[in-house]
């Protein structure tokens, strides 16, 4: 081997080296495309937009929306959606500590969604309640029943109580998300949790 030998294979020797000491430190400089895998879930009005939604409610007055999910995690998924319904006082949905309401589910939907494939439905439902009184002053407002879409739900004569922060008479109807876990084969909460809060107070 002569001089110019030696030199070129020094060197490639040195380059190689010093690309493997450096890898560490590139691969900190580089910055690779990220993908954040996530489920969307949503309320539209009646309009099919977000606006107009149901408030101020009449008895058994129907109320119109549109409920939707949209997969993002890369794969097609199994959800569960549980519809669930409230006063004030009882507990909803703990984004703080990402827990579920422990209130039982009045009705479910399921639905296989793609990946990157939106899964809408409309809801049609109307409460039945009652509004007790004592001479013209308003007491308490009793739910005696729901339909939803078309099912007949029996809620037992669920009170509302005075809010005297918002003066009414207030029920949220809302929806929680949960996703079927292929590992453990059981369905867990998917921190997804939207809902409407209705008056039922005049």
């Amino acid at each position: 081997m002569n001089v110019q030998q030696y030199q070129a294979l020094l060197l490639i020797i040195t380059g190689t080296l010093a690309l493997i000491v450096a890898s560490p430190a590139l691969q900190r400089l580089l910055v690779y495309p990220q993908r954040e895998f996530f489920t969307e879930m949503w309320l539209l009005g009646p309009d099919h937009m977000a606006e107009n939604y149901p408030f101020a409610v009449k008895k058994a007055e129907n109320l119109e929306f549109f409920l939707g999910i949209s997969n993002h995690l890369g794969y097609c998924a199994y959800y569960l959606i549980q519809v669930k319904f409230r006063n004030q006082t009882q507990p909803a949905a703990d984004s703080l500590n990402r827990t579920s309401s422990t209130l039982p589910s009045l009705h479910t939907f399921n639905a296989f969604v793609a990946n990157e494939e939106t899964w809408e439905t409309p809801i049609l439902c109307a409460i039945d309640f009652v509004q007790e009184d004592y001479e013209g002053t308003l007491l308490r407002v009793r739910v005696t029943n729901m339909t939803f879409n078309d099912y007949f739900l029996d809620l037992k004569d669920f009170t509302m109580v005075w809010d005297a922060k918002r003066s009414g008479f207030f029920g949220d109807l809302f929806f929680e998300l949960w996703i079927y876990n292929y590992t453990t084969g059981e369905f867990q909460y998917n921190e997804r949790s939207v809902g409407l809060w209705l008056n039922m107070t005049s």
